[in-house]
Formats: C-alpha cells, structure tokens, sequence
C-alpha cells in the first residue's frame, strides 16, 4: 500500500485530519490511493523532522487512513483530510525512482473482542476496563470543563466509548502532551496498562490547566486593576487641565527622568532610581511621599558622582599662594606642597595610562578609575591643632585655593546628634541627608576641601555619638563607599580632601584621633604678629572701613607696642579687633575735625547742630566723607596709640610680685588658648605637719605637689631646714585664680621650687620661668605645649627659661628670635634644677634680687651675671 512518511500530526483511529502535501513522491503515492480504495498508510519519522524514508528511520507503528476528501492547489501541492481506521506495524519499504513508495504492514488487534472475550480472563479484563474507564471518563469530563477550547458534544464521544482503542484514540487525540508520548500511546493503543496510564497524563495535564487557569486570573486581576488606575489617572489629568491648566506631569517624574538620564551614574544608583521614579508616576501629586520621593531623586541628581576639578599642578605657583596669605606655619604649607607634589606625579601616571587604555575597557563603579588600575591617591586626613586666632580656619581656604579645588565649611562646634553626620532615614518626617553629602552636593564635585571645624567641641548624648560617625568618613580605607542613612546608597568621600581644627587634642576621642595626620599651629611670636598685622590685618581693617586710598604708618616701635601691651595671646584674634578700634577712632576724629572747618560739610549731629538738617556749605566740597580721606596720611605715635586707644591693658615687663618674697615661683601651663604663666604661693602655718593645696587643683596636680614634698625632704639638711619643726607646721600650697581649674604634672618643677623657698628663706630667681614633672627618683621628666610656654615667657619679658633635658629637641623649633632673645636651661636633675632655682648668695632674702649669680647646665649661652640696671636699660 502507498504511504506518507510525515513528522505532525499524530492520528489515532476514529479521528480525523488535514494534511498538506508538496513532494513530487508524495502526491503520487496520494495519486495511487485515490486510483485504488482511498486508502493510504501514514508513516512517522524519529526525532529529526528532515528525516529519512527508510524503515529503519520511522517509527514501527503507523496508521491506516482513509482519504475522505482531496484537494489541488495551484503551486501543484495536494490537501487531503483523512480518518484513522487501525493502527499498523510495518514490516518493510519498497522504494523505487520509477512509481510510488509502497510499504509492507501487519494489521494490529489489541481489542478485548478477541477470541478470549468468552474466557475467565476475558471477562476479569472487561471489568478492569469497566472500572478504569470510568474514572478516566469523569477526569476527561473535568479536563473539558477547565480547557474551554473543547467541544462540549466531546464528552459524549467518550461516555458512549465501550473499547479501549476508541476511549485512548478519543482521549489521546484531544489533550496536550509531547509528539514521543502520543506516539508511546499509538503504539500500544488498547492495552488495558497503557490505559492506566493514560488516566494519570490526563490527571497531570488536569492540573497543570488548573495552575494556568489560577494564574490568568491573578494576572487579569491585576491588568483589571492597572487599567483601572491609568483611566482614573488619565481622567485626573484632564480634569486638572481643565480647571487649571497644569502640565501634563504634574509629579515632575518627566522632567527628573531626563535629567538623571542625562548625567552618567553608577550602575547601582541607576537600577534605584528607575524605581524610585516608577513609583514617583504612580503617586498623586498632593501626596506627601510625592514630595518626599522628588526631593530624593533631585539629591541624587544634585550629587557630583564623578565630577572632579582639576588639581593645580604648579609647585611654585601654589607656595606663593600659601605664602601671600599666611605669613609663617611652615609645617603646615610643608605638608600641603608634599600633597600636591606627588598628586601632580600621579596625574601624569593617570594620564599615561589613559592614553595606553583599550577603547572598551571597563570604568569603576563611580566612572572614574579604569578597573585596572586597583587604587588612586587618596586625599589626606588633616587635623590643625592650635590656641584660637591662628589662622587653622583661614588655612583651610588658603589650601583650597592652592589646589585649585571647592571648599566646604562645616561647623561641628556644639554637635551632638549622630544624625546630622549620617542623616536622618526617610521615613522620618523632615528628613535630611547628613552634612558630609551636603557638602559633596553644595561643592558639586566629588574632590573638594572639607573643613570640619572645631571637631574636639563634638559631644554625646542619648542621640547618639557624632564622633563614632565620623569614624567612616576619616578613615581612608572605608570612606570610599560611604553610606549616608538618608541616601542609602553607598558614595566615594576618598577623593574628598578632608582637614579639622582643634584647640585641645585632648577632647578628642582616640579612635578618631588616630585617622588623623596632626599638624600644629603654634602661637605666634612678637615678630611674627608684626609681619602678620602689616601684610593682613592693617589691609584688610582699612578696606573694611571704607578707606580705600589712604596711607596708615605705624613705626615698628609703635605697633610692637600695641601688640604687647594691648594683647596677650597666642593667635592674632584681639590684634585685629584693637587695630580696627584704632582706626575706627583715627576715621572718627579725622571727619570730626573736617565737620568743624569752615567750608566742609555739616552733618544733622548732636555735638554740632541739634536740629539743623544736613547741608553744603562749600560747593568745592567732596561729594561724600570717604572722599576726604583719599591721599590723607597719618603716622601713629604712642602718643595717638595711648588717646585713641586709651592705657595699656598689659604690661609685659611687670612682674607678678614687685617684691620676690619666699615661697613665690613663676611656672608655665599649656591651654586650649595658648600658653601661660602659672604661678605658685607657698607658706608655712600652724598645724601638724601636713600639706593645703588649694586653688581648685586637679588630682595630678595634687600628686605632684605630694611628690616634691617628699623629694626635698632630702635637702633639709643642705639648706639648712628644721625637719623636726615642721611636725607642727602646715605647708599651705596655692595656686592663684581659684575659679579656673588647673591640673596636669608640668607644674611640679615650680611647686617644688615654692615649697623650698617657703622652708628655706632663699627666694626663686625672679628671672627664670620653669616646667617640667618630678619623680621621687630626682628626675626632671619631658612635658609637652613648649613651643606656647616659651611664647608665654617670652611675653611677660622672661631671659631665662628652666626645661627638662629631654625637652631640648622641642626648643630646636622654635623661631631664631626666640632662641636669640632667651636663654633655656636645661636639667635631668629636680636637685640641680633647684641648686639653679635657689642659689646661696639669696640666703633669708626677701627683696628682689640685685645680682644672681647661677650655673647654666646645658644652657644656650655661659654662665653670665643678670643687673637689674641692665635688665632695665634692656626693655
């Protein structure tokens, strides 16, 4: 018999199908039916759909079909429709090139209408069947009712099936299931197993049409939903219009998509804001998580992710910044120049291998470092430390000027909020990003200079530590993806470079003190703030109050003495208050003399005319009072300096006892504010032999004073003290101005100085200025704050300055004028310090000294005779 080798459909007996036919071979075996009985074998290929025609490449089961009806198409292909009559197992292939293919087939008979339907087993597989087709015949009716393609006159096929092979023909015909598994049914089609079989394919696909069907209507649910709000939505809009003629994206969600689209953010901000911006569309315009959401979205596009600025690269150009805007700090403008030397090293690196770089190669996260290139200069973490009024602040605008880069001030003077470093979470009503991502957004480039002033004022309390926040953001090693609580998104401050001020140290907690590079600013010397006040401060004064062409002399002898009698600090703070004071009081008596000249002008003033209204009087007068200041001179005398400015309020030369009585010693004390003289009173009264310390000393301090109690016992005998007279005396050890609070072991030297002298009768040397810390081991120990000591010394007009030993490298610093102007002693030995402190020629004196005699121990000078007329003639 003529047959069809075809890949699809699978046919089952009683059904029926549609096949088109193209190939010559094929429509003659077609042909060849039509001319006989109509009837046609239908032969399935294996897996491969362009598979051979022969037996050993087809599949051993095929159907028998009968052509029912035949149709020719113009392009010569044939249609036929068949019906399956009984399925076959083919047995051979005849092929030749000159007729149609014919192939050899045995009819298969798997019904139970065989010769055994009368037997014992017969029977026992008819009521198997009876049974089994009965519970596949209600799962099919369940299977029709959730696939709705199927005709429902289906079901009625299959109810009045009565033989296995018409129940799987109709079943098999109608379900979903792959080609293999038809085909397995086709060839065992009427087995009462394979039937078994069938029944739980059919309960497979059942639930697999009932997962479907749950998951349509979920999904038709939400569309239902979705199509509801964009037509409520769209209706929103033209009502809007309407009444107000608003735009037509009244959330603004337009307009920041294409902003942000316009600027290249990282991958993970671009992923955030893309939902951030869905959920933005889908929100009302008068809702508050509208504001809220736009608010976020405009932080992300105000953010410089990748912009940076340029770094000046000119050495010399940057020094002579630094140098035109602060006179001094040499460590400071050191350690700016070394930055910016090798910053300028690595930019031409970077630019090397830009130029090297392949076209496609991959940019960091932050689209500014090639992935291959692991690390870049991080910007240092500086911390100025310093007394108040020397330029810490101003100095953090000077380097941002030299590196050519933004600068942000931030305050951290009073802050106790953790918050406000990290930012508040935006569920928070009023919330806020901390003040390091308002920085980076008012800089808008991610490489700025960040100053965090007075970062030692930081405090604690239940809202959290803001000193702990700052731990991220100093340390260079995680800054890089730092994440502020308000942006949730991790962003880059290592670029940033970072600089603190601080007046103590000591305030500052020691995790955060350790990220920091501390550079100090010392206070400045007498020459220092003369060089200061002539090249800023006098400038700066005069163009503040208006005076723009004017000539203000000030001979040195003047000015250094408005320096050291009209202040007494450290910076140079109260130094530009009392030079403005003058020249407000020089601009004020100038146009007071002019307004009492004939043909000047005559103001409305209550010293001149108490009701007369402004008027002219000489028509050649100057159009207004700073005119008449153009090219006037003035040259400040001490005789101006002490009217305008009235008497002096310091003395530098003054010392504290006019008569250097016993029991009095002159120390130095380190502060906040710079240094300062700390002088001690000791003397002996009634009691039972123990130690008063009054003057609100702190616990070192009164450690101290125990110890060189203690230490000087051991030069009763050389100095001539009573040990056993003093079992019913008290030593009463004060410190002067009670209310401030002192403390710290620097003081040790000068108490035990005071207590010597108080037991003795020998007074200190009024020349001398000490510090250091004793041991009950007779030494002389290290203490630090020198530079400011020394500073303090030299103010009050001290020659002579008594350090610890070890002490000497600090003093190596200190300007040439300093070193030239004092004489420093210095002593690994409390009893040799003393033997300098209290020489013997003083015995039982209490005036001042007229001469002294002392050894200098490692002094920077010999060993010399001090006058007292010389000392005079001096200042």
């Amino acid at each position: 018999m003529p047959y069809l080798p075809i890949y699809e459909p699978i046919l089952f007996p009683y059904t029926k199908g549609d096949l088109v036919v193209g190939k010559p071979e094929s429509r003659a075996a077609i042909e060849r039916a039509l001319a006989e009985d109509h009837n046609i074998l239908l032969c399935y290929k294996g897996e491969k759909e362009d598979g051979g025609h022969e037996l050993k490449e087809l599949a051993p089961v095929a159907i028998l079909c009968h052509i029912n009806n035949f149709m020719r198409y113009p392009d010569n292909s044939v249609r036929i429709s068949v019906e399956g009559v009984v399925t076959v197992e083919l047995q051979a292939i005849q092929s030749n090139g000159s007729g149609p293919q014919l192939a050899g087939f045995k009819v298969r008979d798997r019904g139970l209408d065989s010769g055994q339907s009368n037997t014992r087993e017969g029977l026992k597989d008819k009521k198997i069947f009876a049974t089994v087709s009965l519970v596949i015949k209600e799962a099919f009716s369940e299977y029709v009712r959730d696939n709705r393609q199927l005709p429902h006159k289906l079901l009625k096929l299959v109810s009045d099936a009565r033989d296995p092979q018409v129940l799987m023909s109709l079943i098999c015909s109608n379900i979903k299931m792959p080609r293999s598994q038809k085909l397995y049914f086709l060839e065992h089609l009427g087995s009462l197993t394979h039937l078994e079989e069938l029944g739980v394919t059919l309960g497979i696909e059942k639930e697999v049409i009932q997962i479907k069907e749950g998951l349509s209507s979920r999904v038709r649910k939400r569309l239902d939903q979705s199509q509801k709000e964009f037509i409520l939505q769209e209706q929103i809009k033209e009502i809007q219009r309407e009444l107000g003629g608003e735009e037509d994206d009244p959330t603004g969600s337009r307009e920041l998509e294409r902003r942000l689209n316009s600027k290249q953010l990282p991958q993970v901000v671009q992923g955030k804001v893309r939902r951030e911006l869905r959920r933005l569309q889908n929100l009302q315009p008068a809702s508050p998580e509208s504001g809220i959401l736009r608010a976020y979205l405009e932080l992300i596009e105000e953010l410089p992710w990748h912009q940076v600025t340029e770094d000046r690269v000119d050495i010399m150009g940057a020094q002579a910044i630094l140098d035109s805007e602060h006179y001094g700090l040499e460590e400071a403008k050191e350690r700016i120049l070394d930055y910016l030397a090798v910053r300028s090293l690595q930019a031409g690196q970077e630019r090397k291998e830009e130029q090297k770089a392949s076209p496609g190669e991959t940019v960091d996260p932050y689209g500014v470092i090639p992935t291959r290139r692991k690390s870049h200069l991080r910007g240092p973490i500086l911390c100025l430390t310093g007394p108040p009024g020397t330029g810490k602040t101003s100095l953090g605008e000077s380097i941002a000027k030299t590196l050519n880069r933004k600068f942000v001030r931030i305050a951290l003077g009073g802050l106790r909020d953790e918050a406000e470093i990290r930012g508040h979470r935006r569920t928070y009503v009023g919330a806020l990003p901390g003040k390091i991502i308002q920085a980076f957004r008012r800089a808008q480039a991610c490489n700025p200079v960040i100053l965090l002033d007075e970062i030692d004022k930081v405090s604690n309390d239940f809202r959290g530590d803001p000193a702990s926040a700052l731990l991220e953001v100093l340390d260079t090693e995680q800054n890089h993806s730092f994440t502020d609580h308000y942006l949730e998104l991790p962003y880059d401050l290592s670029k940033g470079l970072f600089i603190m001020t601080a007046n103590d140290l000591d305030e500052i907690d020691l995790p955060l003190l350790d990220r920091m590079e501390i550079i100090e600013i010392p206070g400045y010397t007498i020459y220092e703030k003369l060089n200061i006040a002539r090249k800023h401060l006098i400038p700066k004064q005069l163009e503040e109050n208006g005076i723009t062409d004017s000539s203000l002399e000030i001979p040195d002898e003047t000015l250094s003495r408005l320096i050291s009698e009209y202040t007494m600090e450290s910076g140079v703070r109260t130094l530009e208050r009392v030079i403005a004071k003058l020249i407000r009081k020089l601009v004020r008596a100038f146009l007071r003399e002019q307004e009492t000249r004939p043909g000047s002008y005559a103001r409305n003033s209550a010293f001149l005319h108490e009701n007369q209204e402004f008027s002219r009087i000489d028509s050649n007068s100057p159009d207004s009072w700073s005119d008449l200041l153009i090219g006037h001179k003035w040259e400040i005398t001490p005789e101006i300096l002490l009217e305008c400015l009235g008497t002096p309020q310091y003395d530098p030369y003054e010392q504290l006892q006019e008569s250097w009585i016993k029991g009095f010693a002159l120390g130095l004390a380190w502060t906040a504010v710079g240094g300062r003289l700390l002088p001690v009173e000791t003397r002996q009264v009634r009691g039972s032999g123990s130690l008063i310390l009054t003057g609100k000393l702190g616990e070192v301090m009164k450690e101290s004073a125990q110890i060189a109690y203690s230490l000087i016992q051991q030069l009763f005998e050389e100095y001539s003290i009573d040990g056993e007279s003093l079992e019913n005396q008290d030593l009463h050890i004060h410190v002067p101005e009670g209310a401030i609070p002192k403390d710290g072991p620097s003081a040790g030297i000068t108490i035990a100085a005071a207590m010597l002298s108080a037991l003795s009768g020998r007074p200190v040397r009024k020349d001398v200025a000490m510090t250091g810390e004793v041991t009950l081991t007779d030494q002389l120990l290290p203490v630090g704050g020198i530079r400011e000591k020394v500073l303090a010394a030299h103010r009050r007009g001290f020659g002579h300055v008594l350090l610890p030993k070890k002490n000497k490298r600090d003093t190596e610093k200190l300007p040439e004028q300093i070193l030239e102007s004092m004489n420093f002693h210095y002593f690994h030995s409390v009893i040799e310090a003393l033997q300098f402190l209290l020489p013997e020629s003083a015995v039982g004196s209490t005036e001042a000294l007229g001469i002294s005699v002392a050894p200098c121990i490692e002094a920077e000078s010999e060993p010399e005779v001090v006058l007292a007329e010389a000392r005079e003639s001096e200042r």
